[in-house]
């Protein structure tokens, strides 16, 4: 009787398994060690402010200024951290802030008052948004080069507009909110909206079908379209939401200036881009952060702040801001190869 003996496996007959994904609690883990360190930065440099200059960088005026001042490019961060995550990236943030305040600003535009201010704002925002969402998301730009070329195109139109001249606001109702008067329990109107659309941007990003669309498509495009993400019309979405956000950033903008000038919003588009990057959203997409974004603005501004008090050089500030940057960079990339 002929005994048949198996042949032993070797490793190739193995069944493969399947690859670890990553558990969610070392992932919440992990967020809230980022959301901590940047805690302990703005903890540091509030601690260096209230030491260098007590009276100055303690007061209360000082810490609304640094409020009010984050809120404006803190609104822009916020569109900026949906795009990012989706694996874009948005370089007209600025201009499109210019034109829009300019638009808004006309002295036919004034006419209408603060709803016509405030309406012109966020379409010519929005407007910005549809073209640049059209050429990436169906035109098939490259996002660098689409919002590239708005750039130069919006800030020439707000060029041309201003005629290189100050436009100066003369709505009262308009002006009024950036008074002391118009504060809610000493907090000033412009904090408010900044307060409001992070709270909307956090809920939208973690807790709708959009925000899991929105890190789908930036963590693996092609596996989010087999999936039923209709991709192109999520992207469209996305740069017409950062659109969105620099209109209202616009109409803070002209609160804050009481005027409209072709120079506003200039590098906001770094300044919001760095925010969200030492925040924790990943450049590459796929992983994006509101509360983070907005603890990179808190501080860039702050920085901002101390160095102005302490009439230091801008030069050594954007020193100490490209080495954050450089630093919160390596951190993400260490992070990214332990995952």
């Amino acid at each position: 009787m002929t005994q048949h003996v198996s042949p032993p496996r070797d490793s190739a007959d193995k069944v493969p398994s399947a690859p670890r994904t990553p558990d969610w609690r070392s992932l919440m883990f992990r967020a809230d060690v980022r959301t901590l360190s940047l805690l302990g930065v703005l903890a540091v440099l509030v601690l260096i402010g209230g030491v260098t200059k007590p009276d100055e960088f303690l007061d209360t005026r000082n810490l609304q200024l640094v409020l009010t001042q984050a809120s404006v490019i803190g609104v822009v961060t916020v569109g900026m951290t949906f795009v990012i995550t989706s694996g874009g990236i948005d370089l007209s943030v600025g201009a499109i802030v210019a034109l829009a305040s300019v638009w808004a600003t006309t002295v036919a535009t004034q006419e209408y008052g603060f709803g016509g201010i405030l309406f012109t704002a966020v379409l010519v925002g929005v407007g910005c948004g549809l073209v640049n969402g059209l050429l990436i998301a169906y035109g098939g730009m490259v996002p660098f080069i689409a919002t590239l070329a708005m750039l130069a195109s919006a800030r020439g139109l707000a060029l041309q507009i201003t005629d290189g001249r100050t436009q100066i606001v003369t709505v009262d109702s308009v002006l009024d909110l950036g008074e002391r008067d118009a504060y809610v329990l000493g907090i000033p109107p412009l904090v408010l909206v900044f307060a409001f659309v992070t709270i909307v941007g956090w809920l939208v990003l973690n807790r709708t079908t959009f925000g899991r669309r929105t890190v789908a498509v930036g963590g693996n495009p092609e596996a989010a379209r087999l999936a039923g993400i209709d991709v192109r019309r999520q992207r469209l979405y996305l740069y017409l939401l950062s659109g969105l956000c620099c209109g209202i950033a616009a109409f803070l903008l002209i609160i804050l200036s009481g005027s409209g000038q072709n120079t506003n919003g200039n590098l906001y588009e770094l300044d919001a881009i760095a925010a969200a990057i030492i925040g924790g959203t990943l450049l590459s997409g796929g992983r994006g952060t509101i509360t983070g974004s907005v603890l990179g603005v808190l501080i860039f501004t702050t920085i901002t702040n101390i160095f102005a008090l302490n009439n230091l050089q801008s030069d050594v500030q954007q020193i100490a801001k490209g080495a954050i940057i450089v630093a919160a960079v390596l951190v993400q990339r260490r992070t990214a190869s332990t995952t």
